[in-house]
């Protein structure tokens, strides 16, 4: 099973541009992305789903909510996001 990766962005956002360079860096090209100011009808979407949160990015990975771009680094550099794409793809 292939990892379902969800990033809620915008276009004119650092953070996005930086966490999507994250996951390139990672090797993982492929994710589902929805640009806030194209569908601005998933907002309400991504602030359930992140219990709250209005920030972008917004990051998933499966249905698990990663946070933002800080949060995705901070996994990198623990070795944790390998784990959690493991049992994503175990899944």
């Amino acid at each position: 099973m292939k990892t379902s990766i969800t990033l809620y962005t915008k276009g004119y956002c650092p953070f996005c541009k930086r966490a999507k360079s994250l996951l390139a860096q990672q090797n993982i090209t492929e994710w589902t992305e929805y640009d806030l100011e194209v569908v601005p009808e998933r907002l309400d979407e991504m602030i359930t789903r992140s219990n709250g949160r209005r920030t972008v990015p917004q990051i998933f990975i499966g249905d698990k909510h990663i946070g933002g771009s800080d949060d995705l680094y901070d996994l990198i550099a623990s070795g944790e996001l390998n784990a959690i794409l493991d049992a994503e793809n175990a899944a």
